[in-house]
């Protein structure tokens, strides 16, 4: 039986010497008698028999692993304080009293302590996983100095070299504990007693070829998984460095080149989490060596840390706990390494703090800065930062990607007070005047932000105001600062309307002072106008900043490559970019004719007619008129007809200036285009309706611009109506009337079509639009009737018919007549071509001038107006029965 066990534990690894649980059971009756002499050690043997049998009971059974593990540790943990706080071999030997019981005694002892090494290697055997044990095993022997530490070290030395021989036969290693469980090695590496020291070094030995073999497998799973998609890249070889255990004995160098090769990025960072944790240790010496170690690992292996942002927090907890000034300057060192390798992890955490900073945050920002290496990816970062908006709310936590768990952003103000500790940073001098335009733009935006934000928290430090200030003082711009300060600019910033005037203020005085940085900040400029801002708002900044720039270096007109800029900027979605992008078009009036690409520019301008915004169609209007005025008139031909349909249909916008503008301004090409009357006929004929129509708008500046269009239009078309349009004689259906008996007599081709675009005026919800369309269509029926087809009769008694039950009466009344018109139109038609033939080419030879139909607010001196007194002869002389001439011919023929 005996042999047997034996068989077993060499199966398991167990040395000779070593024996199993049953073996201790047998000897038992050996011992029973040293229950009296040695009470207290056979005490413990007991317990740790029953302890054991329990672990073991538990093993087999099928309890979740999770459970398994927790219920086991605890029992290994009360075995652990009773098998290491036996007194040493020598004393308890003291307590027999012949050679014979000391010799039993120490029996016990070495059993004892061999059951518990045992019940570790049955658990390891079965699941690496149950390494973590020797993890906790370090640290209860670290919590209690009074534990055997020597022998508590050969145990996990020993288990270590087990499991180190375990593994190579394994298809898989999980043993995530050994992150730790190297540190808590690493400080016995270095520990005064030799002893220690050499079990330490022998542990950690195991423990990093028990790490080699689990990267050997991440590796072959790799290796696998891009053999299955076809990428045959060679990886390269496991790391074949032999780790002798003499070597790490007290060698803190080899012990960091060791750990810090071999350990995963995962475990390594638990190495060093478990050392940081360490630099709090009440023991000084422990803090002194952990810090040392934590030290020489980040230099040369920072770049294999994750976690980060947990680090950097644990960092900044520590030192609000008023930690010594050794362990002071370590974390910040560590601070200091960690952002070399993650200089945008480290920032991030940093600004991720309350506002304003407290006086250990800005320590942490002097150690994240202290070396000139990182400084351009500490600004990089900073500077994506002061992209954000602050006080920006966040609809979903998962879209952002933050930190902290509020949901109100201040990262932008902390970034900014970051910047007043660090751009005064010698080591930052370098850096500082490579990202000088970034950092300038970026900080404008955040004054402008923050100035937002101050109207409603009034106790909001300005910082983005002072790190503006630190960045002109730190750029060799005092001149500046002092300047801006004279003016009152910066004390005038916290004011949200002032912004905009603050911006051109420091635009204008940086040009005053001839900045050497102008070249690098024109490109960025142009380079992020090109790009587009992330937000609407940050455009307008841009726009005001840049348009100042040129306006100081260039002359107008500026070159084609900025004329672009503008060119794009008229139709921005910010109707405050598009009016002043057009502002600053108007400007160039006087030099439009050296413009390259003008063309290009005016047509840019006319879409900024389809614009939303009034504000924006009024500028371009201006704009427009103001350059037209300049343009040569080769160019200004090309487009006359562009610009004058462009026109047309603002004539009827909701706005009475945006429409008293277009009429005007329509006016106004014809005027100028007065020798190229033929190319815009048509656009004149095309834009009559609204022409005639507004003359009764309620607004006195829409009916005088509608005169004063209508008297060039009847001018260029040699009709005699302005007369009518003045004061004295007007009455607005004498003025249709006129128009509709030259239409009649000059381009009757027109009046199907205008009778078209009247019909749309009878559904406008103004009353004198109304009115007008309807007394136009009547008299446009009546002198056009000749030529509209049955269906087209139709549809417009539709649309009269509807009019008829008008809520106005007096549209009521005067849509009855026109009715009446069109019913008599559709009643004259026949179906026989000949006899429509006949009637149109009755109307083409004879042309019956047009009476009154409404006398609608007629005037009382029609007996002496020019209408009354004008006769024709034609009219005189003509048929009054257009039947006659039918009759006539039919009888001839």
């Amino acid at each position: 039986m005996t042999s047997k066990i034996q068989k077993t534990s060499k199966n398991l690894g167990y040395s000779k010497d070593k024996v199993t649980g049953l073996q201790c059971l047998r000897s038992s009756v050996k011992w029973h008698r040293l229950e009296h002499i040695a009470t207290s050690l056979w005490d413990v043997y007991s317990g740790l028999f029953g302890d054991q049998a329990m672990i073991l009971a538990v093993n087999s059974s099928f309890v979740d692993p999770s459970l398994q593990f927790e219920s086991q540790l605890k029992i290994i943990e009360s075995s652990f304080k009773k098998v290491f706080s036996i007194p040493s071999l020598e004393k308890v030997r003291q307590m027999g009293n012949s050679e014979d019981d000391k010799e039993d005694i120490e029996n016990l002892y070495q059993n004892i302590l061999n059951m518990y090494e045992d019940t570790l290697l049955i658990l390891v055997s079965k699941d690496l996983y149950k390494l973590q044990i020797l993890k906790d095993m370090a640290m209860w022997m670290n919590e209690d100095s009074s534990y055997l530490q020597e022998r508590a070290i050969v145990v996990i030395s020993r288990v270590l070299s087990f499991a180190s021989r375990k593994v190579r036969g394994y298809a898989s290693v999980d043993a995530p504990c050994l992150g730790v469980l190297a540190a808590e090695l690493s400080l016995l590496c270095c520990h005064n007693d030799v002893s220690i020291t050499q079990q330490a070094s022998l542990g950690l030995h195991h423990l990093l070829c028990i790490a080699k073999c689990q990267n050997e497998d991440i590796e072959k799973t790799k290796s696998t998984k891009y053999e299955k998609h076809g990428n045959h890249c060679l990886l390269s070889p496991s790391c074949d460095t032999e780790f002798v255990p003499k070597v790490l004995q007290r060698d803190r160098a080899k012990i960091v080149q060791s750990v810090g090769q071999t350990l995963m990025p995962s475990l390594l960072t638990d190495f060093v989490w478990n050392l940081l944790m360490t630099l709090s240790s009440p023991n000084c010496v422990t803090a002194f060596k952990a810090s040392t170690i934590l030290k020489m690992t980040l230099e040369s292996h920072a770049h294999k840390v994750t976690m980060v942002s947990k680090i950097v927090d644990a960092i900044y907890k520590k030192l609000r706990e008023n930690s010594s000034h050794v362990m002071r300057q370590a974390m910040l060192r560590v601070t200091t390494l960690l952002t070399r390798t993650s200089p945008k992890k480290v920032i991030f955490q940093l600004m991720d703090y309350p506002v304003p900073a407290d006086n250990t945050l800005i320590l942490m920002w002097h150690a994240a800065g202290s070396e000139s290496s990182v400084a351009p990816h500490v600004l990089k970062t900073i500077l994506l930062i002061l992209k954000g908006k602050p006080g920006e709310v966040h609809a979903s936590l998962q879209e952002r990607r933050r930190f902290s768990l509020d949901t109100t952003n201040m990262m932008p103000v902390a970034a900014s007070q970051a910047l007043c500790t660090l751009l005064p940073v010698a080591s930052y001098k370098k850096a500082v005047a490579q990202f000088f335009p970034q950092l300038l733009m970026a900080l404008m935006l955040q004054v402008f932000y923050i100035s937002e934000l101050r109207l409603v928290t009034e106790d909001r430090p300005f910082y983005a105001r002072d790190a503006l200030r630190v960045l002109l003082n730190c750029s060799g711009l005092q001149q500046v600062d002092i300047a801006l300060k004279k003016k009152n600019c910066w004390n005038q910033f916290s004011e949200e309307l002032f912004h905009h005037q603050g911006v051109y203020l420091i635009a204008k005085t940086l040009s005053e002072y001839n900045f050497p940085q102008f070249p690098e900040t024109l490109q960025y400029l142009y380079k992020l106008s090109v790009e587009g801002p992330r937000r609407s708002e940050d455009s307008v900044i841009t726009v005001i900043f840049f348009t100042e720039l040129l306006n100081n270096f260039f002359k107008d007109p500026f070159p084609e490559e900025f004329l672009v800029l503008f060119r794009n900027w008229v139709n921005d979605s910010n109707p405050a970019v598009s009016k002043l992008s057009l502002q600053k078009i108007a400007n160039m009036a006087p030099v439009i004719n050296e413009i390259e690409n003008v063309c290009s520019l005016l047509i840019s301008i006319l879409d900024a007619f389809l614009s939303k915004e009034k504000t924006v169609i009024i500028r371009a209007l201006l704009t427009l008129r103001r350059l037209l005025g300049k343009l040569d008139k080769v160019t200004y031909s090309s487009l006359c007809i562009r610009i004058a349909s462009s026109y047309c249909p603002l004539m009827d916008h909701s706005n009475e200036g945006i429409r008293s503008m277009a009429i005007r301004h329509f006016g106004e090409l014809l005027r100028d285009m007065s020798h190229y009357t033929w190319m815009l006929n048509d656009v004149v004929l095309g834009g009559l309706v609204p022409l005639i129509l507004f003359l009764e708008d309620t607004d006195i500046s829409v009916v005088k611009a509608c005169r004063h269009t209508l008297t060039i239009c009847t001018s260029e078309l040699d009709w005699s109506t302005s007369y009518l349009l003045k004061d004295k004689y007007y009455n607005f259906e004498l003025v249709v009337l006129n128009i509709c008996n030259n239409l009649l007599v000059s381009h009757e081709n027109y009046i199907t079509d205008l009778i078209s675009d009247t019909l749309g005026f009878l559904r406008s919800s103004r009353i004198y639009l109304r009115k007008a369309s309807v007394i136009l269509i009547g008299y446009l029926a009546k002198s056009g009737g000749h030529l509209l087809l049955r269906d087209e009769i139709e549809v417009m008694l539709e649309a009269i018919d509807r009019v008829l039950w008008d809520e106005d009466p007096i549209i009521r009344q005067l849509a009855e007549i026109t009715h009446k018109i069109f019913k008599e139109i559709a009643h004259r038609l026949t179906s026989s071509h000949v006899k429509q033939t006949f009637r149109r080419l009755f109307h083409f030879i004879y042309i019956k001038k047009l009476k009154p139909l409404y006398n609608y607010n007629w005037p009382n001196n029609l007996a002496s107006s020019p209408m009354k007194i004008k006769e024709t002869n034609g009219d005189k002389e003509g048929l009054t029965d257009e039947n006659s001439v039918y009759m006539f011919v039919k009888n001839e023929t």
